[in-house]
């Protein structure tokens, strides 16, 4: 069985080299065109966007005929697909993919909502293609996949609500509230609609970061979990909050990892967040000693 799914997964490309996973491209169009986001690292992304204030790029999904040739390729060693993308809640990745598959003249290609992103997708994705590995039948693993989409959290904060408002992801009138108090938000991903959810506030960064952890605490209590801590350009509390999630929470893999570019186009730099799944539902070739 063939892995696809797209780089808002935050695969690293050993990942997806050694699990044989295809990512398929999200878009960010600067001034000067379009690139394709798996080619660009985080700080030269980093680096544009800077140049750019105070105008941000917009993002493009791929095209219903990208899709189709992915999958084309991808069954060529007449292997079913499954194709596994950022949540229909945020992206129209997903509609994409299925109109595609609904055209694919190869092999069977089976499509699932992650219904989130980044860490979140990421878990769905590295389970699959190391079940698909072991043998797994595509039943077994649609339902694992679901288990881990129930069970699994993403969660982050902000520096800034500016790069969200200019993206039109938040109205300008609550941006300018936001950072007038001094505000910083606590965002999650929702289980029902894959959408964006703010469930706090803190005054601080580090309050966030410590509201977060308990967030965390209270979802999984002792139960034993991988972790993912993610930023765009916030090394520093990417440690501290690592670092809080160990004091508080019964880890048994932890990573800290950059965030892609394409979704760095509506946060900024300034994220800080974690994802979290219990480790019970992972492949037993993933629950590994902690990394960092």
């Amino acid at each position: 069985m063939k892995i696809v799914t797209d780089c808002a997964a935050d695969l690293t490309k050993i990942e997806a080299r050694d699990l044989d996973i295809c990512v398929a491209p999200l878009y960010i169009n600067f001034p000067d065109g379009q690139v394709d986001s798996n080619n660009l690292t985080a700080d030269e992304f980093y680096t544009r966007l800077e140049a750019m204030q105070p105008t941000i790029p917009s993002t493009a999904q791929p095209s219903e005929g990208e899709f189709r040739q992915i999958y084309e390729n991808a069954s060529i060693g007449g292997e079913d697909v499954l194709s596994i993308h950022i949540s229909s809640g945020l992206s129209g990745t997903l509609n994409a993919a299925r109109l595609a598959a609904q055209h694919a003249t190869g092999q069977a290609v089976t499509i699932f909502d992650s219904l989130t992103l980044s860490g979140g997708e990421r878990f769905q994705v590295l389970a699959a293609a190391q079940f698909a590995r072991a043998g797994w039948t595509i039943q077994s693993i649609l339902q694992r996949l679901e288990e881990i989409r129930r069970s699994s959290e993403v969660i982050y904060t902000l520096d800034t609500l500016s790069y969200l408002a200019r993206g039109g992801r938040i109205g300008r009138v609550q941006a300018l509230a936001g950072a007038l108090l001094k505000v910083k938000p606590i965002i999650t991903v929702d289980h029902t609609d894959g959408k964006y959810s703010t469930i706090g506030r803190a005054r601080t960064v580090q309050k966030a970061l410590e509201e977060i952890t308990e967030i965390l605490s209270k979802r999984y209590n002792r139960e034993l979990i991988w972790v993912t801590v993610l930023h765009g350009q916030y090394a520093e509390k990417a440690q501290d909050l690592a670092r809080l999630l160990q004091e508080r929470l019964n880890i048994g893999k932890l990573e800290i990892m950059r965030i892609s570019p394409v979704l760095g186009v509506h946060t900024g730099p300034g994220i800080v967040g974690a994802a979290a799944m219990p480790m019970r539902l992972a492949p037993p070739t993933l629950s590994t000693a902690n990394q960092t």
